[in-house]
């Protein structure tokens, strides 16, 4: 394999700083899934932790090294997760944390984030303004930045999920992955094609925000002038050079779903696995669901990355129709 930005051996020593509390999740099979999706369903699930989400393993990186340097300030731009997460790893090394978000996100994320003891600020856009204001922020204070897929220890961070995979499981065909900014995506497929490179290492994106997607199909950066989608952590714009160069290298496919299938994936997930979850984290069975055949008898892992949902949102969502057992 060419090389990513990514190193084996930073992957493995991240383990030994990330607090054993995001570490070593539940990874099982799930057979109550599996009559509806014809296939062996394995699920990793990076919800049972104090941020619910996956994000503080790459957090848990970032913050041990800049309490090593002696930095007492971090900013980030986050749709909630990585907001979280950054508040809870600065908290416990004491860095003083702003996040920067959009003031549409997902009202519980905000509120956890503040919870959590960082400074939130809000502005009246997308993601991708809520990147440009913490940028400028960094550079007016002259404190650090941290951008998520792009800083490699927020991929490496993620990258423990991979050995955790291929450490436990013997054997499996295909890992579905969120397909976001690509820290999940180029961690975990880096750990698979390096240890395990039979397995196919797929992405998943919805089609409302597709960029990253259009842009491993063609093999360049593709931006989009919006975003329409319930999977609001997944909803970036522009996706970043050097983080699909990686991609180019770990992913084996990368593809889109409907808003509907979201929504379906969310509602299994519940009502076999009793897991809620937000749409970003259904994204693997949603893939499964609109193309059956590809996974059929097939060992699949999902990667069920977050469950930071809107209460009333979530039962708009996941209350609205029955699953399609066709």
């Amino acid at each position: 394999m060419q090389e990513t930005r990514l190193d084996m051996a930073r992957i493995r020593a991240a383990r030994q700083v990330i607090d054993p509390l995001f570490l070593d999740t539940p990874l099982y099979r799930c057979e109550a899934l599996e009559p509806d999706l014809g296939c062996t369903v394995s699920i990793k699930l990076e919800t049972a932790n104090p941020v619910r989400s996956f994000k503080a393993r790459g957090t848990e990186v970032v913050a041990n090294l800049l309490a090593d340097r002696g930095t007492r300030a971090v900013v980030c731009a986050s749709a909630g997760n990585l907001g979280q997460a950054l508040a809870w790893s600065g908290r416990g090394r004491g860095l003083d944390v702003t996040v920067v978000a959009s003031r549409f996100a997902t009202v519980t994320k905000l509120e956890r984030v503040r919870a959590l003891g960082a400074k939130l600020e809000l502005v009246d856009g997308d993601h991708e303004m809520a990147r440009e204001r913490a940028a400028a922020i960094a550079q007016y204070e002259g404190i650090r930045l941290v951008e998520d897929s792009l800083d490699t220890e927020t991929c490496e961070g993620a990258a423990t999920i991979g050995l955790e995979l291929v450490d436990t499981v013997a054997s499996f065909d295909a890992v579905l992955i969120a397909l976001g900014g690509g820290a999940l995506a180029t961690g975990v497929g880096h750990v698979v094609k390096a240890l395990a490179p039979r397995a196919e290492v797929i992405c998943v994106q919805p089609l409302g925000a597709p960029a990253m997607t259009h842009s491993w199909r063609q093999r360049r950066v593709v931006t989009t002038d919006s975003t329409s989608t319930i999977a609001d952590g997944v909803a970036g714009r522009y996706p970043i050079p050097a983080v699909l160069d990686d991609l180019l290298l770990v992913a084996d496919d990368a593809v889109l779903v409907q808003e509907s299938s979201i929504v379906a994936g969310m509602r299994m997930l519940l009502t076999h696995a009793g897991l809620v979850v937000e749409p970003s984290a259904a994204l693997g069975v949603a893939a499964i669901l609109e193309d059956r055949d590809r996974f059929a008898g097939r060992h699949i892992v999902t990667i069920v990355c977050g469950s930071n949902v809107d209460v009333d949102a979530y039962h708009r969502w996941v209350g609205a129709a029955p699953i399609d057992r066709s």
